[in-house]
C-alpha cells in the first residue's frame, strides 16, 4: 500500500512510526514531515492543497492520512476524495465537530450526549452582560480553531470578563461560548471511525496547563499518560456507546458521515461523564502514548476505515503503560522562541523514544521551530515504569530555556 501522510508534528511522527512498521506498507510519503521522521518515509514539499493535488496526479497512492485539524477544517479531505483517493480524515462538514464548538454543542444537545450547560454569543458586550447578571465564573471558549489555546477557565466574574476580551481578539473568537465550570478527572477517548462503525483506542489523560499542579495558561498539551485505571477497554467501550456512537449516527443520518479519528474530551464528574469537546483527528500529544499500546495493525485499520469497511474489533489493547512529557521552547505558549540548538543523546533508555514536534534542520544543526518542540515518550509494564523512562528521556535532551512539567501522570500512580 502506498500512503501519503500529511503533517509535521509529534502526532504525525507517532503515526509515521506505526505506518512504517506495517507489513501492508509499500511506500510512505510524508508532507512536510520533520527531521525525526527521517528514515520512516520520503519527504515532499507540498504546503498547499493545490500542491498536494498536483503531486497526486503523478504519484498515485492508495491512502492519504491527514493529521492536523487545519487542513481538515479547510476541506482537504473532500478535495482529495474527489480525485478517487481514499482518505482517513473527515470531510469539511464533519470536521465542524472541532472547527465550530457551537456546532458540536448543538449536535450533543440534539442526540442527548451529556455536556456542560452553555451559551453562545456573537458579540462580546452581550456575553459580558450575561456574565455580570449571572454573577458566576464561566469557561470562555472561542468557537473556531485556536491550536488548543482558545479556552480560558476563569476563576471569577472579573476573570471571565477579561477572558471574553482576550478570546474576542483572536480570529477563532468570532463567536464566544460560555460554558459552566465542571470538575472531575478528564479522559481522552479516541475512536477510529468509518462513518458507521468504530474501534476504541486506549484511553489517555492530557495535561493542558503549562505548569505543575495544573497552574498557568492553557497549552496544546504538556504531556499524557495511558491507559487510565478508571477506564479499561470494557468501560471505554461503554463510554463510547454514550459519547461516540450517537454522534456518528447523527452525522451519517445528516449526510455528513464521519470518517477519521473522533476524539471526545470527557470529564468524569460526580453527575457522570460529560463531554467537554470533540476533536476531528488524533489528539496531540495523546497519539504519542496511545499508539504504542495498540495491539494490531494501525495502517490496516486506517485504510479499512477510509474504505468504509472497519472491523470494530480489529485493534486491541496491549498490556503496559505509556507516558509522554512535552519539551516546550522558551516563551511558550505566548511567544515561543525559535532557532535554539537541540542536542539529543544517541543512547536512550530502553522503552524510550523522542518524537519530534517542532524541529527543523538549519545548516545541519537541529534547532527548535515551534512551541512544543519534542515529545519524550516512555513505555513500560506499569505507569510508574513508563514515567521513569519518559523522564529519563527528558534528561537526554538539551535545549536552552526548555520547559516541561514534572508531574505528568501522577494521577495514575498508586
Amino acid at each position: 500500500m502506498r500512503v501519503l501522510l500529511l503533517g509535521s508534528g509529534g502526532r504525525e511522527h507517532a503515526l509515521a512510526r506505526v505506518i512504517a512498521a506495517s507489513p501492508f506498507l509499500d511506500q510512505l510519503t510524508i508532507a512536510p514531515g520533520n527531521p525525526g521522521m527521517a528514515g520512516l518515509g520520503t519527504f515532499i514539499h507540498a504546503p498547499t492543497l493545490p500542491d498536494v493535488l498536483a503531486w497526486l496526479t503523478t504519484n498515485p497512492v492508495e491512502l492519504v492520512v491527514i493529521g492536523p485539524e487545519a487542513p481538515l477544517a479547510a476541506g482537504w479531505a473532500d478535495a482529495i476524495r474527489a480525485t478517487g483517493v481514499a482518505v482517513f480524515g473527515p470531510s469539511q462538514q464533519a470536521a465542524r465537530l472541532e472547527s465550530s464548538k457551537a456546532f458540536a454543542k448543538s449536535v450533543m444537545q440534539h442526540v442527548q450526549v451529556p455536556t456542560a450547560r452553555y451559551k453562545v454569543f456573537a458579540r462580546a458586550d452581550d456575553a459580558i452582560a450575561f456574565v455580570q447578571n449571572s454573577e458566576l465564573a464561566w469557561v470562555v471558549k472561542a468557537d473556531g480553531l485556536a491550536a488548543g489555546k482558545g479556552v480560558i477557565v476563569a476563576e471569577s466574574v472579573a476573570e471571565t470578563i477579561a477572558a471574553i476580551a482576550s478570546i474576542t481578539d483572536i480570529p477563532a473568537g468570532h463567536q464566544i461560548l460560555l460554558e459552566e465550570r465542571l470538575s472531575g478527572p478528564e479522559v481522552s477517548l479516541i475512536a477510529i471511525c468509518d462513518g458507521e462503525r468504530y474501534s476504541v483506542l486506549p484511553t489517555a489523560r492530557d495535561h493542558k496547563r503549562l505548569y505543575d499542579d495544573d497552574r498557568g495558561p492553557n497549552t496544546g498539551g504538556m504531556g499524557t499518560i495511558a491507559p487510565l485505571h478508571a477506564m479499561n477497554h470494557h468501560t471505554a467501550k461503554q463510554l463510547a456507546e454514550l459519547v461516540i456512537k450517537p454522534v456518528l449516527d447523527f452525522m451519517r443520518l445528516h449526510d455528513m458521515p464521519f470518517v477519521g479519528a473522533l476524539y471526545a474530551g470527557v470529564m468524569l464528574t460526580e453527575d457522570g461523564p460529560k463531554v467537554i469537546e470533540y476533536n476531528a483527528r488524533f489528539g496531540d500529544p495523546e497519539t504519542q502514548v496511545i499508539l504504542p499500546l495498540v495491539d494490531g495493525d494501525v495502517l490496516k485499520a486506517l485504510s479499512d476505515a477510509a474504505h468504509g469497511r472497519l472491523d470494530p474489533d480489529v485493534l486491541g489493547w496491549q498490556q503496559g503503560a505509556a507516558a509522554c512529557v512535552v519539551v516546550a521552547s522558551h516563551g511558550y505558549p505566548d511567544s515561543p522562541r525559535h532557532g535554539d540548538p537541540i542536542r539529543i543523546d544517541a543512547q536512550l533508555p530502553a522503552g524510550g523514544m523522542v518524537l519530534h514536534a517542532g524541529t527543523v534542520l538549519r545548516d545541519g544543526q537541529l534547532v527548535s521551530n515551534g512551541g512544543r518542540v519534542l515529545n519524550a515518550v516512555g513505555v513500560g509494564a506499569t505507569h510508574a515504569e513508563a514515567l521513569k523512562v519518559a523522564y529519563a528521556v527528558v534528561d537526554c535532551i538539551a535545549l536552552a530555556g526548555m520547559q516541561y512539567r514534572l508531574d505528568i501522570g501522577q494521577s495514575e500512580l498508586p
